[in-house]
């Protein structure tokens, strides 16, 4: 029975170990835009080749890693995207998850440096990917969508949902979070405030939506700038870890004195148990501060209320708990 176990958990180790083989195969297939060049079609993978202007030695092998994970389809020696994943891994769908996948391959790049990092107590060199750093900057903002949208509605509902006349979407990105929470509450706007790229994605991914007028854009930098002042309510989405405690006392007093009085602020974020080993993936979260971040890390309920409150706010509270990055706390503005 303990020679069974030992087997198991072998086995086990020696399969996390490998688990970046499947990773990359599908990161270099997007990276490269392999399923684009395939479309609907069904090619060879000498014309693949060419279309991408690839090693024809090297491409048939990521097209076979691809096969053998499910992700292509061969058939006489043409490969294909499988019709159940085409609306995934085309671009031209608007359900495909291609940016999550581009972000996380530069999240494996520097996680492969993780022994260095936790030596140097540094972040890894940031290496570009072969698109290239624009790309993968505009990526991250459009990954952030992908990976709130499908729950951004029902963390909302959660909330209550909280009652506002003038919403401040702190690094709103693409505007998800505001529209969710302009949808909540008919009648109210917005203003989001981010850096001028990420403001422009979200000016874009906004003008045709039926809310664009009930929405305003302030490009800026929190670290340097003032936030825009006036609201009374203030979502502070997916920052908290990036920065260290001190930081985010700065941003926080930012928030406050951005707000009426009376205003609130809730921080949507990874909310650590004490022992900082649950939740399990709030815990791998923070290595990937650790590795991409000087500063960044995740924080317990008790830090965050801490630095609220040092602050100016006062009541902060656990308003939802989630295993990921969809905890919300709130507090209130004297």
């Amino acid at each position: 029975m303990l020679m069974d176990e030992t087997q198991t958990n072998r086995q086990r180790i020696l399969d996390m170990s490998g688990g970046f083989q499947s990773a990359c195969v599908l990161g270099a297939a997007v990276e490269l835009d392999v399923f684009d060049a395939l479309g609907h079609q069904s090619l060879s993978a000498d014309v693949i080749a060419d279309r991408l202007g690839a090693d024809r030695r090297a491409l048939p092998m990521l097209l076979d890693a691809a096969v053998a994970l499910e992700l292509l389809d061969k058939c006489d020696n043409l490969y294909s995207v499988p019709s159940k994943l085409a609306p995934l891994l085309i671009s031209e769908s608007p359900e495909n998850i291609l940016p999550g996948i581009r972000h996380r391959m530069n999240v494996l790049r520097a996680w492969s440096q993780l022994a260095w990092v936790t030596m140097a107590g540094i972040p890894a060199p940031r290496q570009a990917s072969i698109r290239g750093a624009a790309a993968d900057r505009a990526a991250f903002v459009a990954a952030m969508h992908d990976f709130s949208g499908p729950v951004a509605d029902e963390l909302v509902q959660q909330l209550g949902p909280p009652q506002f006349d003038h919403l401040l979407d702190v690094g709103g990105a693409s505007g998800t979070w505001t529209l969710a929470l302009l949808r909540a509450v008919p009648g109210a706007k917005a203003t989001i405030f981010d850096l001028p790229d990420a403001v422009t994605q979200a000016r874009q991914r906004i003008a045709d939506s039926e809310m664009a007028q009930r929405i305003t854009f302030a490009p800026g930098n929190f670290y340097t700038d003032d936030l825009p002042s006036g609201a009374d309510f203030a979502w502070v989405s997916a920052i908290v870890h990036q920065h260290s405690r001190r930081h985010n006392r700065e941003l926080f007093a930012k928030v406050c004195a951005a707000l009426q009085p009376g205003g609130r602020v809730a921080i949507r974020d990874v909310v650590m148990e004490p022992s900082r080993t649950q939740p399990r993936e709030g815990a791998l979260f923070a290595i990937n501060m650790l590795v991409n971040t000087p500063t960044g890390g995740t924080f317990t309920f008790e830090e965050l209320a801490e630095d609220l409150q040092e602050a100016g706010f006062v009541d902060p509270e656990l308003a939802v708990r989630h295993e990921a990055m969809n905890s919300v706390v709130v507090a209130s503005k004297p």
